[in-house]
């Protein structure tokens, strides 16, 4: 990481109500640079398949997990979503009934029927809410996810490996984060590189 390039924590815009998670997207690396906030999940972080149930899980946001960005506006920068926002954004995700809202590749044009969110949870100790096995280790306020595939051409995908993770995606208003969390996103970064 760089550490001369601004990092912003994602916020949801109070004033807007588009603001917020709307869509998940099964894609092939969770890392999509779009104007629009596409979380990107390491590859360790990946989603895991059950075929017999055609089920698969993962993380959907992981907390204080720097993400780097470019645009035209902020140039180059890293964004994290903190454990506080994650638990605001999936309040109001669930809220407006998105956990059916799904797409390809996040191309608005390839919504995905059959595909559904029957359980969601963000890790929580207090709660006695653990990551699922396989993803030990992520921070508190991550938010995991399961969904039932019923669609057989979006399953096969899932099999062959066409698609790899989730990202989410919405609008997120970015805000300067404060110095000292920005050396605790340092520590972390050193840590995740080891």
């Amino acid at each position: 990481m760089d550490r001369k390039l601004p990092i912003y924590t994602l916020v949801l815009n109070e004033d807007g109500e588009d603001s917020g998670v709307d869509y998940v997207a099964l894609v092939d690396q969770p890392a999509i640079e779009r104007n629009w906030f596409a979380f990107k999940e390491d590859k360790k972080f990946s989603f895991k398949a059950d075929e017999e149930r055609k089920i698969i899980t993962g993380a959907l946001m992981i907390a204080d997990l720097p993400i780097y960005r470019r645009d035209a506006e902020l140039g180059e920068y890293y964004v994290v979503f903190d454990k506080a926002q994650i638990e605001t954004m999936v309040q109001k995700f669930m809220k407006k009934g998105f956990q059916n809202n799904v797409n390809e590749m996040h191309d608005a044009s390839k919504k995905v029927e059959g595909v559904s969110m029957f359980e969601s949870f963000i890790v929580d100790s207090d709660r006695g809410i653990a990551a699922p096995r396989g993803f030990e280790g992520v921070p508190e306020g991550s938010w995991f996810g399961s969904y039932k595939v019923d669609n057989e051409d979006i399953w096969n995908k899932v099999k062959s490996g066409e698609f790899m993770g989730f990202s989410v995606e919405g609008m997120f208003k970015p805000v300067p984060m404060e110095k000292t969390l920005e050396s605790e996103i340092i520590d972390i970064i050193k840590e995740i590189q080891e």
